[in-house]
């Protein structure tokens, strides 16, 4: 059984009073996510995460389609019980504690004052806050915040966790402290689905990714399966352009989609579609030497970058 099912959910936003045009936030997504699953869902800034999230954490309701939590319709009490749940940008009381904030979520699920204190001790240890456990939240930092927000989100053990850009204006540190703890995660065999559109963030840690741009699934699949998928690649041409004319060496930066130097070396990126072996072919009768072609093996970045272009002309197209 999946844990999370979704088919054909949508969110639209009808135009409004106060001059708000009609808005379609997610359109029609369908995906599903297996038990022990680290799924990433990605997408640029306003793509349909945060809306997708909230439609299945019950936030808000679906303009058409279904979703389903542990085989359960959405909203089911039962099913989210077994979910730990960190918002984008959450808020929390400013005057507790780490300590009471877990405390407050282990009273929500019912847990009782042995469980609550032992769980909360576990993790609060787990996310690095012990030296930070009597301090007030409202001293925290943001990278402190989010992993405070993760250990109450821990707190009822939940089989499925679901983080709404974790990292999201954290600082190298902080996001690479919240990765960890992802890893851990999966690593104790939980299923975990979070958003984000830093890519780096995820290209280590999902089993499987989904990428969402204008409210729609573009990809889907393992980082090397949507890799793979992508058959337009770049060449890296690296010349030795020593002997050459500057005027040429000024032809051939032109010719290609980017360049950069290395020592008497000009290596050329030549972007798909771009022909290669006349770039190649002027260089040599310029009396530049080869010294490498290497075709790119796309990059998740890559993918990524490619699917916003390809939705950005499409809805140009449209307009």
């Amino acid at each position: 059984m999946d844990v999370i099912e979704v088919k054909g959910l949508a969110k639209r936003y009808p135009a409004d009073f106060l001059g708000r045009k009609k808005t379609v936030a997610v359109d029609g997504i369908t995906f599903a996510i297996t038990s022990g699953e680290t799924f990433g869902f990605l997408g640029p800034n306003g793509a349909g995460k945060t809306t997708t999230i909230r439609m299945l954490m019950s936030l808000i309701a679906p303009s058409a389609g279904t979703a389903r939590i542990f085989g359960d319709p959405v909203p089911s009490r039962r099913a989210r019980a077994r979910v730990g749940f960190l918002p984008e940008a959450p808020y929390f009381y400013d005057y507790l504690t780490v300590t009471e904030l877990c405390d407050l979520a282990g009273r929500i699920f019912g847990l009782d004052r042995a469980t609550r204190r032992r769980r909360a001790e576990e993790l609060i240890e787990r996310v690095g806050l012990s030296h930070a456990r009597k301090r007030p939240i409202r001293k925290y930092s943001k990278g402190m915040l989010q992993r405070a927000g993760i250990a109450q989100a821990l707190m009822n053990d939940p089989d499925l966790v679901v983080l709404d850009e974790p990292t999201s204006g954290l600082d190298p540190v902080g996001r690479r402290e919240v990765s960890d703890i992802i890893a851990d995660l999966r690593r104790a065999k939980k299923t975990v689905f979070f958003s984000s559109h830093i890519l780096a963030d995820v290209e280590q840690i999902c089993d499987r990714v989904a990428i969402v741009v204008g409210g729609k699934i573009r990809d889907i699949g393992t980082v090397a399966e949507v890799s793979r998928r992508d058959a337009a690649v770049a060449t890296d041409v690296v010349l030795d352009v020593a002997a050459i004319a500057d005027d040429v060496k000024e032809e051939l930066r032109a010719g290609a989609g980017s360049h950069r130097h290395q020592g008497d070396d000009l290596v050329l990126t030549v972007e798909p579609g771009a022909d290669t072996s006349a770039l190649i072919a002027r260089a040599i009768d310029a009396g530049a030497a080869v010294r490498r072609v290497t075709p790119k093996t796309p990059t998740l970045e890559d993918v990524f970058l490619r699917r916003v272009r390809e939705s950005r002309v499409q809805r140009e197209e449209k307009s």
